[in-house]
């Protein structure tokens, strides 16, 4: 039997983990505008420049921006999180054409991964009602990563096709910081 004393003690550290959690969410926009650029700095220092060889095999993906535009910042993470992953994955694959230091990609990656989780805590934790719009930003996300991952696939993971994805995912890190600011 648990006395009222203990009861006390866990409803303590349980208040106090949420305050802490709700704090680190609160913090999120200025946390992840630091992260991005951090994550730039390594996508520039993950590779040399842009091979002019890959020039004429550049491709248009089309970035769907809308899904980073609703009103509601719990929307905006949660796209952000996707985004993330998204990149994650494709950045997990089969590199082994790619010219990058593997190092800078080892914490490129790992930055990726603690930010997944930081904001899987703070989207899952301010659950939104707002089903739809998230499930309709998925699907557009999804769809663009995919004509990534086959543009990679069809290029067999070549130099290529692996710079012209790093310009990409640069791309996409630079729009997230742009919403970023404004949140």
């Amino acid at each position: 039997i648990m006395n009222a004393f203990g009861l006390i003690q866990i409803s303590l550290i349980l208040s106090s983990t949420t305050i802490i959690s709700s704090l680190q969410c609160n913090h999120l926009p200025l946390q992840q505008r630091k992260v991005i650029e951090n994550s730039l700095r390594l996508l520039d220092k993950m590779g040399k420049e842009f091979p002019q060889q890959c020039l004429k095999e550049k491709m248009s993906f089309r970035f769907p921006t809308q899904v980073l535009q609703p009103r509601q910042k719990e929307t905006v993470g949660a796209a952000i999180e996707e985004i993330f992953q998204h990149i994650f994955y494709i950045f997990s694959k089969n590199l082994t054409l790619a010219a990058w230091d593997r190092t800078v990609l080892d914490q490129f990656q790992n930055t990726l991964y603690l930010q997944i989780e930081q904001l899987e805590a703070c989207v899952i934790e301010k659950h939104t009602q707002h089903c739809w719009s998230k499930e309709v930003s998925r699907l557009k996300l999804k769809k663009y990563f995919q004509k990534i991952d086959c543009f990679l696939k069809d290029k067999q993971h070549d130099l290529c096709s692996w710079e012209i994805s790093r310009a990409e995912m640069r791309r996409c890190l630079q729009l997230i910081d742009k919403v970023t600011r404004k949140l």
